[in-house]
């Protein structure tokens, strides 16, 4: 007998529907003989021992015969444990323990213990996306997974704990209709919840330079370089920047999550991502940690930055290739990895903020302390940063030593919670711009060359003050379009629809930093 249930595969960030075909000789043989064609990878070759298990487990007792199993479409490669629900119910259903005769209207996900039990599996968001863009009105899925799915719109999301109530549930429905509730969340509720952060500005004393870079970096999403000695709080910094970072929107949480969801790293309780990434990598990672990789590609730190922050410290320590490798992602804000067997795209439009020191001991340019490098030394050290990567980034700052006085003072400094209010600010100016214009973009640092053109327009001044910076400092075109970026941003937290030459001279001064170390 032959008998059809529906699951799903996870290719990239996306799902493709697989038809699990599931045929029973029903000749009774010595020892069961278990076919599973289509391209299954290691893990779904092994299913039938657990799939078997758990059938037994489950008070079933099916003898031994001739069972053949096709994923359907057979020239995509599928991996991983999910297939193992849909299975175990194909068998069933082919071997007559349901009363239903077909499942189409259920789509099933799930790894089964050996005693039955229903275990998570990753992906499961693009998974409920799938289902809605399919017309498949209900999900079957692991009841670690059901608060993720359940944000997606449109399709009834029910939890399951083992491979009886999966039966239990789709012998119900012999009616047609299904009489359990499905899971529900509130999105809204999830994203309305007040951001709590366990570090604040408060805790940095001076630095007000800084501070001000990060707040212009946080209110339009530009990169930041962080250059100073040790111990001057280049690390304390970068840690505090997503305490002041806009909250996400729906469309950008959904985006979020179906990456950490792929990746196996969502928090299951929480079901979406409610807070924008931070990610900060050791300097040991390889290129295809950073960037995604592996036979079946899978996202890497770039991607799981999206929509938030990748933090590198130290950063000549990088290895030069893993750097290099970094350049087209910040450009194009996507990372698509060719393997043989498939193409896959990543989105990355992360905001990148780096912290160095200025010379190996760390000391150069330092009144405090004497720096005992050599020119061709500091050279070769800061030249593991190439240009073509350096003019990538918005905004480079530089980090001196804090005085005593400064780290001494009894003045309380300016917290994240004052800083938020005019980045909040300075965003929603940006997006009432951008919506009002069609421009399908949340920040100023994702702004095209057109898009520069019809909101950067600059006075007589300000024309004649660009171009002699671009002259004297012997800036690219790139690093024109992205001090044009920072300007609009200056100019959107002084709440200015124009550009002075104020929010220009400053966007300048953030480009000047290199050309101390780099020149």
């Amino acid at each position: 007998m032959l008998f059809k249930a529906l699951s799903a595969a996870v290719y990239g960030i996306d799902a493709n529907l697989i038809d699990v075909e599931v045929d029973y000789s029903g000749v009774v043989t010595d020892k069961d003989i278990f076919h599973t064609v289509g391209l299954p990878d290691a893990a779904v070759r092994e299913s039938r021992d657990r799939v078997r298990a758990a059938i037994k487990n489950s008070g079933y007792l099916i003898p031994p015969t001739i069972t053949t199993i096709n994923l359907a479409p057979a020239d995509l490669k599928k991996e991983g444990s999910g297939f193992d629900l849909p299975i175990a119910v194909g068998i069933l259903g082919a071997y007559g323990a349901l009363r239903v005769d077909n499942v189409d209207r259920f789509l099933l996900v799930g790894e089964l213990g050996l005693d039955g039990s229903v275990r998570p599996v990753p992906g499961m968001l693009p998974v409920a996306i799938l289902a809605r863009e399919k017309k498949i009105p209900n999900i079957i899925l692991p009841a670690a997974n059901a608060a993720e799915a359940a944000v997606v719109q449109g399709v009834n999301v029910y939890p399951v704990a083992s491979l009886l109530d999966v039966i239990d549930l789709l012998n119900s429905t012999l009616m047609g209709s299904v009489p359990r509730d499905p899971f529900t969340v509130s999105t809204r509720e999830i994203l309305g919840e007040l951001q709590q952060f366990s570090v604040d500005f408060k805790d940095v004393r001076g630095q007000h330079t800084a501070k001000r870079a990060l707040e212009v970096a946080a209110a339009g999403s530009h990169n930041i370089l962080m250059i100073g000695p040790p111990g001057s709080g280049k690390t304390m910094l970068a840690k505090r920047l997503p305490s002041i970072l806009a909250p996400l929107s729906f469309e950008e949480a959904l985006e979020t999550t179906k990456i950490h969801s792929v990746a196996g790293v969502l928090d299951s309780a929480d079901g979406l991502v409610t807070q924008r990434p931070f990610r900060s990598p050791h300097h040991t990672i390889s290129d295809a940690g950073l960037i995604g990789g592996g036979i079946v590609p899978r996202p890497g730190e770039v991607s799981l930055a999206h929509n938030g922050l990748l933090f590198l410290d130290e950063l000549p320590e990088f290895p030069r290739n893993v750097l290099e490798v970094m350049r087209q992602p910040l450009e194009d804000h996507t990372v698509t990895i060719a393997r043989a067997s498939m193409s896959l795209s990543f989105p990355a439009r992360f905001m990148l903020a780096a912290a160095m020191n200025p010379c190996p001991c760390g000391y150069f340019n330092d009144k405090s302390r004497e720096c005992m490098c050599t020119p061709p030394m500091i050279q070769r050290y800061v030249a593991k940063i190439s240009g073509p990567l350096l003019d990538r980034i918005d905004i480079h700052i530089e980090v001196p030593a804090v005085q005593y006085k400064e780290l001494r003072g009894g003045a309380a400094a300016e917290g994240s919670a004052e800083i938020r209010t005019r980045v909040l600010s300075a965003r929603d100016r940006q997006r009432h711009r951008f919506k009002k214009t069609g421009d399908r973009i949340f920040s100023n640092a994702q702004m095209s060359t057109r898009q520069i053109r019809t909101h950067c327009e600059l006075g007589a001044d300000s024309e004649r003050l660009l171009e002699r910076a671009m002259q004297q400092q012997g800036l690219t075109a790139r690093a024109h379009d992205r001090i044009l970026k920072v300007a609009r941003t200056i100019a959107d937290l002084d709440g200015s629809d124009r550009l002075a030459v104020p929010h220009l001279a400053e966007a300048i001064q953030y480009r000047t930093l290199d050309r101390s170390y780099w020149s």
